[in-house]
């Protein structure tokens, strides 16, 4: 089946089985590999990506489902070799460790911050929930969200 799909701001038309998942796609088509398999059951969140800016896991989602959709993985989110102010509030709060669950992170951290300007640290834990770190215990991912929600506001909220 022929695709057409919107993704880190360029048009990709690909032959494409319609059932294979979105995340093996994203991955092993398009070498999009800051997203990740974990556990391909929609439980670890290490493959999240953004679908018309709200949140989805990868690994959930048939690319048919992405037919003619906006898709935003990690790589889209700025310049290459250039960290994100969201990735820097992130390496400054030491909310990253071994990095496998931070772009997934990263991932639901910007679609909760494009849809919520001034989240609670309750409403950053919510929209944390679908993703696993099992190293930082995310006490410093909860304030590396706000942190970066307050410098948001601060510059035009």
């Amino acid at each position: 089946m022929k695709l057409t799909l919107r993704i880190n701001g360029s048009v990709v038309e690909q032959d494409a089985d319609p059932l294979a998942r979105l995340s093996e796609f994203l991955r092993q088509v398009l070498g999009l590999t800051g997203l990740k398999e974990g556990c391909c059951e929609g439980e670890c969140g290490a493959c999240t990506i953004l679908m018309d800016g709200a949140p989805v896991h990868a690994c959930l989602t048939l690319i048919f489902q992405a037919h003619e959709r906006e898709i935003t993985t990690v790589e889209g989110l700025g310049d290459a070799g250039v960290l994100t102010d969201l990735q820097a509030q992130f390496a400054g709060a030491g909310a990253v460790q071994c990095g496998y669950c931070t772009p997934g992170i990263i991932m639901s951290a910007e679609g909760l911050l494009r849809s919520t300007l001034t989240p609670s640290d309750e409403e950053i834990r919510h929209a944390l929930a679908g993703n696993i770190c099992r190293c930082t215990g995310f006490e410093t991912i909860v304030r590396a969200v706000a942190a970066e929600a307050a410098r948001r506001c601060e510059a035009g909220c």
